[in-house]
């Protein structure tokens, strides 16, 4: 079956407002619960809903759009997937990211992820989300492509070493100076 396009609200509550003032250093989850809806725009949320095969029965699967950022997220704090599934629960900044503030059950499971990231990267889309997370904060200029590889720089991507052969540093290396040179262009 394939997943529902994922709308989250586009503007922040009071209450995502309130947490976004307490971050203080870990800013990639302000930029993107606010760009998250850019990032994840209903053509990119087709090309991710294709990962899954047409069916007519069986739960319809977590948004796609929603395990993304989990795993932007993953490769950024550097923690284990168990991890992902208690910093849902327990982190109020993941939770801002994944529309899931105050939750008590975690969003989806670990083995939903896990899957999600093996039917990601088979289909050669990780590469895809890394450069559209880095034009999305290009174009924003509300995180800039450097300071986002910066941010990612060390973290392996997707809670493996190498991916396809191309570590994250390698792939963020490539676009932001791709980026550079168009800006300097």
């Amino acid at each position: 079956m394939q997943p529902s396009p994922w709308q989250p609200p586009v503007e922040l509550s009071e209450q995502e407002e309130h947490i976004v003032k307490k971050v203080r250093k870990a800013k990639l989850f302000v930029f993107l619960r606010k760009h998250r809806h850019e990032l994840f725009d209903q053509a990119f949320q087709e090309e991710l809903a294709e990962l899954y095969r047409k069916a007519e029965r069986g739960q319809p699967p977590v948004a796609p759009a929603m395990l993304a950022l989990a795993l932007i997220l993953e490769a950024y704090t550097g923690v284990s997937d168990d991890e992902v599934i208690e910093a849902t629960v327990m982190d109020r900044r993941w939770q801002l990211v994944l529309a899931c503030v105050d939750t008590d059950e975690a969003p989806f499971s670990k083995g939903t992820l896990v899957a999600f990231r093996k039917r990601l990267i088979e289909a050669h889309m990780d590469r895809r989300l890394l450069e559209r997370t880095l034009e999305i904060a290009n174009q924003s200029q509300a995180f800039g492509p450097r300071a986002l590889r910066a941010a990612l720089d060390s973290s392996p991507l997707w809670g493996a070493e190498m991916v396809c052969g191309t570590s994250l540093k390698a792939v963020l290396d490539r676009d932001g100076d791709q980026v550079g040179q168009r800006e300097e262009a």
